[in-house]
């Protein structure tokens, strides 16, 4: 007896054409986890690939670009085993939700100020990490630039 005209494969969770690389995901953790073993070389594993990308992301925060989005990433990966993740996972989560929902309801002027403010602290930070990392003081060359022109 067909099923509202889906067809099914060989193998029992994947209906033919409906299947997603999602579903796959899914499934094959799942039986990964359904051994004894498996599960906790999952557990390992995840946890360190998790650890990487988080000290990955930490160590770009400072820098300009996606710092926090590659902490982010980090957390997503543990929320994948470890149920803490998954729950400060969601709590970023709302409040970035949060923050974008109030700066949508400020006025223009406000939120162009706030984006003003970011490019200042992100010119900061680069100054400061171009002086102090690669001994280059860009303050002091954009001053001689402009005042010998």
């Amino acid at each position: 007896m067909a099923d509202k005209g889906v067809e099914m494969s060989d193998k029992p969770d994947f209906p033919r054409g409906s299947s997603t690389w999602r579903d796959r995901a899914r499934i094959a953790h799942q039986a990964v986890r359904a051994n004894p073993t498996g599960a906790a070389a999952l557990k390992v594993i995840i946890g360190v690939l998790g650890a990487v990308v988080v000290a990955i992301g930490i160590l770009l925060i400072p820098l300009p670009g996606p710092g926090w989005l590659i902490v982010i990433g980090g957390l997503a990966i543990w929320a994948i085993e470890f149920v803490w993740a998954r729950h400060l996972l969601q709590f970023t989560k709302d409040k970035v939700r949060g923050w974008t929902e109030w700066v949508k309801r400020q006025s223009l002027l406000v939120r162009v100020l706030i984006g003003l403010a970011g490019l200042v602290f992100v010119a900061a930070v680069l100054i400061t990490t171009l002086r102090y990392s690669f001994g280059v003081n860009v303050v002091s060359q954009a001053w001689s630039y402009v005042s010998t022109h």
